[in-house]
């Protein structure tokens, strides 16, 4: 009975308190977290006195998780963004004003093409010192790329406690070995970049979404450490009232990294072959697609080729209809427009992707319903304050979906 009623005076208090937050400095956000909180510690001592199988450690870790998460939660950070990144950096700051405030930078040219860059938030009044910092950055082309690092660089040499950089996509993440001596690994120099970067007291923290080879980041030393992250959650909850009953994966790569989210759905597993001529061609490896309405799972799309023969064929199996989702729209040389109404790979009913690239997401057209651009801002919120990883991104994923 005192559960129950300390859980309806919270949300009570939740009703009186939400339109007031302004005048009382206590955000939204912070106050939605305490009530959140309060009330899995509610239950938590409600299940034990109820006789349940949990024991005292149990407990203990529970409450322990439960005041990490309310320390981490309540962490200020200062944001600089990359020219490409600051819709989102402003929208953080504007949404969550008690975590995060957001630093204009000017990122502009001398004459002779060499950078001119002025840190936001140094000037008039150093405000960076001694606080963390977090950098949204975008590596889309190797000029920003290179001008990001110098950024860095004198943000870690600037007296900051902490930065933490979030890199939604790693464009290199494709080019982590070689075939033949000469050729260059990319992602390995990219790598050692990071690892070189000035040490503030602690490492910094690369925060990057469905990285595509998860070895690389075991190719991070010294300064820096991977911390990986997956946009799967954002997927998860848009099908909760979506008509998708079926998972495809085009290969059986993408069926092994993302298969144990969907271990409550019917999966289909597809993969090439090779046929006559050496030709190379997509079929069903495992799974029966007659009826379902299937969504395709992969980590990025780059041209889209082998994304579109798999929903081909699924469709040729009999499927009631085929969608597509994908954590990076890479699409070089505007091939997203191939499949919107009109083009000649318009064979999905819904075509998802984030908005980890903005150079390319904001070109897209939404207005026909084909594409549909999930917003990375809170999961990125979420991912920041519990450093959720490979290791447990599944239970992250439940967890993220049943929060927002």
């Amino acid at each position: 009975i005192m559960s129950s009623c300390f859980v309806a005076v919270l949300l009570i208090l939740q009703g009186i308190c939400l339109p007031q937050c302004a005048s009382f400095q206590v955000s939204p956000y912070h106050l939605h977290r305490i009530v959140t909180r309060s009330c899995r510690l509610t239950a938590t001592f409600s299940d034990n006195s109820n006789g349940s199988d949990m024991d005292d450690k149990e407990m203990a870790r529970r409450i322990m998780y439960n005041q990490q998460s309310r320390r981490r939660e309540s962490m200020h950070y200062q944001i600089i963004a990359s020219k490409e990144t600051e819709a989102l950096a402003k929208r953080m700051g504007e949404t969550y004003p008690d975590r995060f405030t957001y630093h204009p930078t000017k990122w502009e040219k001398f004459p002779d093409g060499t950078d001119q860059i002025e840190i936001g938030g140094f000037y008039p009044h150093n405000l960076l010192s001694g606080e963390h910092v977090l950098f949204l950055a975008s590596f889309h082309n190797n000029d920003v790329t290179l001008s990001q690092f110098q950024v860095m660089i004198a943000l870690l040499q600037s007296f900051i406690e902490s930065l933490t950089v979030v890199l939604p996509f790693s464009p290199v993440g494709t080019m982590e070995r070689v075939i033949r001596e000469g050729q260059v690994a990319t992602a390995a120099t990219y790598a050692h970049m990071f690892s070189s970067l000035p040490n503030c007291g602690r490492p910094t923290r690369l925060m990057v979404y469905d990285l595509h080879t998860l070895q690389n980041r075991f190719y991070l030393h010294g300064n820096a450490v991977a911390s990986l992250h997956t946009a799967i959650p954002l997927l998860k909850q848009r099908l909760k009232n979506h008509k998708v009953d079926c998972i495809a994966f085009p290969d059986d790569g993408a069926a092994k990294r993302f298969g144990s989210f969907f271990e409550d759905m019917p999966v289909i597993v597809c993969g090439k072959t090779r046929g006559e001529g050496d030709i190379r061609t997509v079929v069903i490896q495992d799974g029966n697609a007659t009826n379902k309405h299937i969504v395709i799972v992969d980590d990025l799309v780059q041209t889209g080729g082998t994304l579109y023969e798999t929903g081909k064929v699924l469709k040729e199996a009999g499927a009631a209809s085929v969608h597509a989702f994908c954590s990076h729209a890479v699409f070089p040389a505007d091939s997203w427009k191939r499949f919107t109404i009109g083009g000649d790979r318009a064979c999905f009913e819904t075509f998802w992707v984030t908005n980890s690239i903005p150079t390319v997401t904001d070109k897209l057209p939404v207005e026909d319903g084909i594409f549909q651009v999930l917003d990375l801002m809170d999961l990125i919120i979420h991912d920041v304050d519990h450093y959720s990883t490979k290791d447990d991104n599944k239970q992250s994923a439940n967890n993220v979906t049943n929060f927002w």
